[in-house]
């Protein structure tokens, strides 16, 4: 089983979704997406999204790109049935890509394989979705830790996917150590963590430790240093970030093509500010808080 090949540059479909953008302004995106061969990472929730999706889709179905859909939660029932939906909506029939979003019990079996992971084997045995990867957040279960450091986690997942920017780094240091130290692959979320100078929330001292180290650095702009940034790390495959605008559709693309790492004083110092940020803040946020 294989994630790959996904683009390096997954086009975030979450503004597709946005209903006080006119509809074919949105429509044109995601064609120009497609018709760049990007992959696209998408959910059911996100709105008008996959409406948007399909009218494009259906304007040329010989170029229909790879596709990595949000799937959940707590039960293989629910997670077949969310397949279901999504690949009826785009009338395709198979997933590239689930992206569990796991909850209750099913998630301790990351660890611990039992009834429910056989299940979600079982989805991918019969094809109705080629490969899994595992979403994380600075509060999922232990299970994950477990699963990596013992070897469960590789029977069901490819790769792990979370926020991965030099904003933020949604997992434990703990796990991060044991995904690095497992050669474990990375989907790194929301590539520029939504923009430049965020002004409020805890972000924005955040934004005040690393904006030196871009000034640092030889990156040109805040996309190409968060470019750089995710994909000069080695267990990271690709990087999901979404737009509304054609431009920068095509300037993440541009980026993504042959991306230079940063110099790895900058790495380093990017990755002591995610440790800290991690023991201070992250691991004792309440779920959904941040």
């Amino acid at each position: 089983m294989s994630v790959f090949p996904l683009t390096r540059f997954i086009y975030g479909t979450t503004r597709l979704g946005d209903a006080q953008i006119p509809f074919e302004d949105r429509v044109l995106v995601a064609r120009r997406a497609a018709d760049l061969g990007l992959s696209f990472h998408t959910s059911h929730q996100y709105g008008e999204a996959l409406a948007v999706i399909r009218a494009a889709l259906d304007r040329d179905r010989t170029r229909v790109p790879k596709f990595v859909f949000k799937i959940g939660w707590s039960s293989v029932e629910e997670i077949r049935g969310q397949i279901e939906l999504q690949l009826r909506a785009l009338e395709l029939d198979s997933m590239d890509v689930g992206q569990l979003c796991l909850g209750g019990p099913i998630a301790e079996e990351i660890a611990e394989p039992g009834r429910a992971m056989r299940g979600l084997m079982a989805l991918r045995e019969q094809g109705l979705v080629r490969a899994f990867v595992l979403e994380c957040w600075p509060w999922s279960p232990d299970a994950y830790l477990r699963g990596v450091r013992n070897g469960t986690a590789r029977q069901l997942v490819d790769a792990f996917i979370f926020y991965l920017n030099p904003l933020q780094r949604f997992v434990t240091n703990e796990l991060w150590d044991a995904l690095d130290e497992a050669g474990f692959p990375i989907v790194a979320m929301r590539t520029v963590c939504g923009g430049r100078r965020p002004s409020t929330g805890y972000l924005q001292p955040r934004w005040d430790a690393v904006e030196p180290i871009l000034h640092a650095s030889d990156a040109r702009s805040w996309p190409e240093f968060c470019v750089r940034y995710a994909l000069g790390l080695p267990q990271v495959v690709a990087t999901v970030g979404a737009s509304a605008r054609i431009g920068r559709v095509e300037e993440f693309h541009s980026l993504s093509l042959q991306p230079r790492p940063l110099e790895p004083a900058i790495v380093a110092a990017i990755h002591d500010l995610h440790r800290r940020w991690s023991d201070e803040h992250d691991r004792h946020a309440e779920p959904w808080s941040m």
